[in-house]
């Protein structure tokens, strides 16, 4: 038997991380054309990703800074309505790592507020950059996190153990080959090289029974030559039949209950 609800041979998570401006407030807050390069994702580009994830019948989630909850609450609202997931993600979008222990405490508290104003507690964390402090996950176990999305040492979803410990959190591993950050922004590479990077690796994963975890940020994916490229990946996966597409929250609540 595969690791899988029964009918399935894969997992495919599909997730979006909403920065919006949010770290251009943060990092050069008197930029107004990046400013308004952030804001393609709330004017443009969330809208044609939930019509797209409505076309093909998928639910994501959408990894959130407080900051973009509380600039454009109603974009917010608009991907919890359509059904999909929103989890944490920072207040603007900061590097935990170089931050003070109160500082990094006010983040949280900061995001957790913002996200209680649109009535969603959120029950994942992923780390702006990827990157954590020592301190990290001992918060997101003590604000009641059921999961985390940073780790990169496995392509399984699993318990986390930290310093020799069990968390209870369950991480879903992440990686850059799997981001269209490094693949548009850092590189900027046109479309079908992406898919040529993501499309073997599902099918490699796809073939092991293991787990695919793709990562988008919308002002990136959301320009249409990129999006049709996700509509073409979406339709390929769909057309094997026992892939199953689940939010980070389905996932890790099966992943809990499969190894405990």
């Amino acid at each position: 038997m595969g690791f899988w609800p029964d009918g399935f041979q894969c997992s495919v998570n599909i997730t979006f991380d909403y920065d919006s401006n949010s770290a251009l407030m943060r990092r050069a807050p008197l930029d107004i054309v990046a400013q308004s390069r952030g804001r393609f994702a709330p004017n443009v580009a969330i809208p044609r990703i939930l019509d797209l994830l409505d076309k093909h019948e998928i639910k994501a989630t959408f990894f959130t800074p407080g900051w973009t909850v509380d600039q454009f609450t109603g974009s917010v609202e608009e991907i919890v309505t359509r059904g999909h997931e929103l989890a944490a993600h920072g207040y603007l979008h900061e590097r935990l790592a170089e931050i003070s222990k109160e500082a990094e405490e006010s983040v949280f508290q900061r995001g957790l507020a913002a996200f209680e104003k649109v009535g969603v507690k959120p029950e994942g964390f992923r780390a702006p950059y990827w990157l954590i402090s020592d301190r990290t996950l001992e918060l997101v176990q003590r604000l009641g996190f059921r999961y985390d999305s940073n780790m990169m040492d496995s392509d399984m979803p699993y318990m986390l153990v930290w310093r020799g410990r069990d968390t209870g959190l369950v991480e879903l591993p992440v990686e850059w080959m799997l981001d269209d950050w490094p693949q548009f922004e850092t590189h900027r590479r046109d479309p079908q090289a992406a898919y040529n990077v993501w499309k073997p690796e599902f099918e490699g994963i796809y073939e092991l029974g293991r787990y695919f975890g793709l990562t988008n940020h919308p002002q990136a994916i959301g320009r249409i030559s990129r999006l049709k490229v996700l509509d073409r990946l979406f339709a390929e996966m769909k057309a094997k039949g026992d892939v199953w597409f689940a939010t980070c929250a389905e996932t890790a609540e099966w992943t809990r209950r499969k190894l405990s």
